[in-house]
């Protein structure tokens, strides 16, 4: 059995249906999948630069500071221990990346199962076109307000147009990305999901298990 959705126009008005195939979506596994690929995405953010100076990146000699016995002091064997002011720092990070190997095969299914549920929780909405002729705030602001959206939303498209990018970029929690580029992480982001017909048609195929 399909899945129906609702086809709005940019008014906000019903004119259709459309029907996502049920063997497209993914509700009996892939939880941990989802929980993967989000920590994957997180970790891929990190720039992984932070970095400190060991002790044999400080420089000075290897002479001890004064002589062992005697001074009443304590021992010291170099200027460059971590306890000193000015010396190196004890197991402090250095540059690394924090890149993680996500299998496609997970890839695929994290992205049906979220797609799956954000279909369940009638949080997709298909609008026919989001064509702008051209490049104004207020056009795409009205689109926005007419489908009913108070809390931000994902913008998917077939092919992200310079007008629409330059619409979007001033409104807060509004983003538009392509349905090529859409991803597990994007959609989890945004509560509400707004989807072209065009950029449905390549969900589809993204979605599909014969594509593997």
């Amino acid at each position: 059995m399909s899945k129906s959705l609702l086809i709005k126009n940019k008014d906000g008005k019903d004119i259709g249906n459309y029907d996502v195939p049920k063997n497209l979506l993914e509700y009996d596994k892939g939880d941990h999948a989802v929980h993967e690929v989000v920590v994957a995405y997180q970790a891929h953010q990190r720039a992984g630069t932070a970095s400190t100076l060991s002790k044999s990146h400080v420089a000075g000699s290897g002479k001890k500071p004064w002589k062992q016995k005697g001074l009443g002091r304590a021992r010291a064997g170099y200027r460059q221990s971590p306890i000193w002011r000015g010396g190196a720092v004890a197991h402090g990070p250095h540059p690394r990346s924090y890149k993680k190997k996500i299998s496609k095969k997970i890839l695929k299914l994290a992205f049906r199962r979220a797609f799956s549920e954000k279909i369940s929780q009638n949080e997709i909405i298909l609008i026919e076109d989001l064509d702008l002729q051209s490049p104004k705030t207020k056009e795409i602001y009205n689109i926005y307000k007419n489908l009913e959206i108070d809390r931000g939303c994902l913008f998917v498209v077939n092919e992200v147009s310079e007008n629409i990018l330059l619409s979007s970029r001033n409104i807060k929690n509004i983003e538009v990305i392509s349905a090529e580029l859409l991803n597990t992480y994007k959609l989890l982001l945004f509560k509400t999901v707004v989807v072209t017909k065009s950029a449905m048609n390549v969900i589809e195929k993204r979605l599909s298990k014969e594509s593997d």
